[in-house]
């Protein structure tokens, strides 16, 4: 590649485009659906008090102007709009300055709710989309990509699957000894459709998952860096792995955005053989265009600091941001492996008084395991925030810490916007009396349990994870100033046996 232009990634340029387009698209999806529940006025952790706390300069974020439900819901679904107007292409046919405007905007709206969002939004692919996102703002136009972005995409590539791969050397004793797939199948945030398939590999093949896995995130990332056709074989290598974690499991946009940011690495040779496109037509990028870059690859070098210390510490830290804008970031994820997977399972009754025989009902949640005899969901490429947080509410109640009482208090009120969540109610007609949360372990059934039963999961009840509550008389339907149980029912927290 020459150090101002590179006319032959053109065509890869335009493919990485579109398809943060369509994660951007995603995102703001996913926000304008759950955001109101989640942050809003009434939400669990809402943001007008949010902002309250924190100045505009540790958090930037367009909430510090107004944060109201309306504003919350506009952001996500302009931000939506502008995804899909660049999807389609719109940026492209726009003057250079106005083509790069548009891209920011996604960026801007997007890192103003990462940095508001406070426990939902706290997931390394977040910030991932934030880095990404900033770094094609200087992209320009079709066919007018600067070298120096696109070196710029390789090395965030490169800290994504080197620090995946340095959290895991440097973490749980299975990724050593090549062990780890035996459980996290099994045990992951989210199973997926194919996860009792991948769970049910003999051991060999698990070992040569994790290996292969070691192989890709601490060796191949090296060759993003070499000439041509070794970057590209590199990219290759990456994108395939990316595609086994996709049929293996869950896990959000992160997949789809690590393929989406190792495309451009390809090049227009590969892209031509399997798209009916031509490369756009080159055009040099004007000198203040080099100007900026030159001066956003000063600024990506000095911000770089922080995340190589962090890759070469012995105390890695994964999916840190060290600054408020999460221009640079440190990345990496499942550094320890849950060998048992346990769930919380939160029921409800109308009863008046709860006595031995009283009838619990379960409710329903769109992704996570719940009626062993679901067979897990294809979620992904979607993010199902509550879900996530409920696996990690049962690796430990401390997890649950801020959010978990609110969610219990609007089940208690069939608040619609949490409602809206969750895929079954068993309460359509009035709220429930008491809600409780009950902690069971999971398993998957074994090839015979599942032809005798029709079951993909097999649990056995721990105990209490949350005591039943109930709502008060007085209680307001809508769960505003609280924000949790009313006063005086504060959660009888059970830590089950040894979460």
């Amino acid at each position: 590649m020459h150090w101002s232009s590179a006319p032959d990634y053109g065509l890869s340029v335009v493919v990485f485009q579109r398809a943060l387009a369509v994660v951007y698209l995603l995102a703001f999806v996913a926000a304008a659906r759950q955001n109101r529940a989640l942050l809003g006025t009434d939400g669990m952790q809402p943001v007008d008090r949010y902002v309250r706390t924190v100045s505009f300069r540790q958090s930037p974020s367009l909430f510090h102007l107004r944060s109201s439900d309306a504003w919350l819901l506009g952001v996500a679904w302009t931000g939506a709009l502008v995804s899909a107007g660049l999807l389609l292409g719109v940026a492209d046919a726009l003057p250079r300055g106005a083509c790069m405007a548009l891209w920011a905007v996604p960026w801007a709206l997007y890192l103003s709710i990462v940095n508001v969002g406070q426990t939902w939004y706290a997931f390394g692919w977040e910030t991932l989309l934030v880095e990404a996102g900033f770094l094609a703002i200087f992209l320009g136009p079709a066919g007018s990509a600067p070298t120096l972005v696109l070196w710029l995409l390789r090395w965030l590539l490169f800290r994504v699957e080197f620090g995946a791969g340095l959290i895991k050397l440097r973490g749980d004793a299975c990724w050593r000894d090549l062990t780890c797939l035996r459980y996290h199948h099994e045990s992951q945030p989210m199973p997926g459709p194919l996860s009792w398939w991948f769970h049910h590999l003999p051991m060999p093949l698990h070992r040569v998952e994790v290996a292969a896995n070691h192989l890709t995130q601490l060796v191949v990332p090296l060759g993003l860096f070499a000439p041509q056709p070794v970057a590209r074989v590199a990219a290759g290598v990456m994108i395939v792995t990316q595609l086994w974690l996709m049929a293996s499991g869950n896990f959000s946009w992160l997949n789809a955005l690590t393929i989406a940011i190792a495309l451009p690495v390809l090049g227009n040779d590969v892209w031509t053989a399997l798209l009916p496109a031509a490369p756009p037509d080159v055009v040099a990028p004007p000198t203040w265009h080099h100007a900026v870059v030159i001066g956003l690859t000063a600024l990506v070098g000095l911000l770089s600091v922080a995340p190589v210390r962090n890759l070469l510490s012995p105390r890695q830290r994964m999916n840190t941001a060290h600054d408020p804008l999460r221009l640079v970031n440190s990345y990496g994820a499942f550094g320890n492996i849950t060998r048992v997977r346990r769930e919380v399972v939160v029921e409800g009754t109308d009863a008046d008084a709860i006595a031995p025989d009283t009838e619990w009902r379960e409710y329903g949640f769109r992704g996570k395991p719940g009626d062993p005899h679901r067979r897990p969901p294809q979620v992904a490429p979607y993010h199902l925030r509550l879900d996530w947080l409920m696996w990690f509410a049962a690796i430990s109640p401390r997890y649950a810490s801020g959010w978990f009482a609110p969610f219990v208090a609007r089940l208690l009120v069939n608040d619609p916007a949490t409602l809206r969540l969750l895929r079954h109610n068993p309460f359509p007609d009035r709220p429930p009396t008491y809600v409780r949360a009950r902690l069971y372990e999971y398993r998957f059934t074994t090839r015979a349990e599942r032809r005798e039963t029709g079951a993909w999961w097999h649990r056995e009840a721990l105990g209490t994870f949350l005591a039943p509550v109930r709502r008060a008389a007085s209680t307001p339907t809508s769960v505003r100033d609280g924000g949790g149980l009313p006063r005086g029912q504060r959660p009888e927290w059970s830590e089950g046996p040894a979460v």
